[in-house]
């Protein structure tokens, strides 16, 4: 038997510790064989806590360490970059967390990077692994509801902890950049196709700076995509998909659980007529499980990783857009 790729965790982010890791400990391909934290203190009681065998004080340490392959990255999206960077040198492949970056400029770094020292480089976009989303993306070019041609996204939590990274702009904080994210990228895979131009409005937190309520409509050359998100918002997460004969209904897009069915609604364009109705359920996964062990197969047999940074690059270009857009109170071009 093949030996599971060897993954290290740069740092003990809550996603991580909380839900990465433990998907990924259930991987066929993956072994997270070690974490660091610069307080060595912290990255020990994660290794104990999650059965990690090596824990090391120091981000450099875990890079230095020529049995780990590859480099999950959680860390605060202003140190996305930088430290995917490192690993790259240091012959690591990376899944880091989304954003990718802070913009499109820095993903172009990336690139010359990941091209130069000849390693596997992607967005840990973990939808787009998830069976509920392939199995929509099927519907849709099934036909299932006819020609797509709107897609309207709702995603919000609620936070105001003045010591999240979320809040602090310096850090790439914001609800564009942490949730807006989502809708984005979804619709732009959904569409197949890229955005004409794009819209966008902010509502800025009065003491972090933060964007706390982003709005913003993508018009692409077949339909539009609208949507909301929030960080101090009601909790909340839905997406409609509007179709000429029909649509599709996704009830946890985002944080779909681990221990339960998952729930597409699929209906016919007189459904709010008592036409048909139909709820699919998408047998309980483990999205990181999934993620992981695609992202590890890429490795092992030289393949396109999930979430290329091709595909970030075009998905950053479309947020520098929006924050444009709310700036100038005009339509901006990608």
């Amino acid at each position: 038997m093949t030996r599971k790729l060897q993954w290290g965790v740069l740092g003990v982010a809550s996603i991580a510790v909380r839900k990465v890791i433990p998907g990924m400990q259930k991987c066929d391909q993956c072994e997270i064989a070690a974490i660091a934290s610069r307080d060595l203190t912290k990255a020990q009681n994660a290794a104990r806590d999650l059965s990690i065998p090596k824990a090391y004080g120091s981000y450099e340490e875990l890079l230095a360490d020529p049995e780990i392959e590859a480099i999950y990255n959680p860390l605060p999206n202003h140190l996305h970059v930088p430290w995917s960077i490192k690993a790259a040198q240091a012959g690591k492949h990376v899944l880091c967390e989304k954003p990718i970056s802070l913009n499109a400029a820095e993903v172009v770094e990336l690139v010359r990077v990941r091209d130069r020292h000849h390693v596997k480089i992607g967005e840990a976009f973990m939808v787009k692994t998830h069976p509920q989303w392939l199995r929509v993306r099927e519907l849709i070019r099934g036909g299932e509801i006819g020609q797509l041609k709107s897609i309207i996204t709702v995603f919000s939590y609620f936070n105001r902890d003045p010591k999240n990274a979320r809040h602090k702009p310096e850090w790439g904080g914001g609800g564009l950049l942490d949730i807006g994210s989502y809708p984005i990228t979804l619709s732009r895979w959904l569409f197949g196709e890229e955005p004409k131009r794009v819209s966008g409005a902010l509502e800025l937190d009065p003491d972090f700076g933060t964007d706390r309520l982003a709005s913003g409509l993508l018009e692409f050359s077949s339909g539009h995509s609208v949507f909301l998100c929030g960080t101090q918002t009601n909790y909340f997460q839905r997406m409609e998909i509007l179709g000429t004969t029909g649509r599709l209904a996704v009830e946890m897009p985002f944080n779909a659980p681990n221990d339960r069915p998952t729930h597409i609604t699929i209906a016919d364009g007189m459904a709010i007529y008592n036409g048909k109705v139909e709820v699919e359920a998408i047998p309980a996964c483990d999205q990181y499980t999934i993620q992981g062990d695609a992202f590890s197969r890429a490795i092992r047999e030289d393949g396109e990783v999930p979430v290329p940074l091709e595909d970030a690059l075009a998905n950053m270009k479309v947020i520098d857009a929006i924050f444009r857009s709310a700036r100038t109170n005009q339509w901006e071009k990608p």
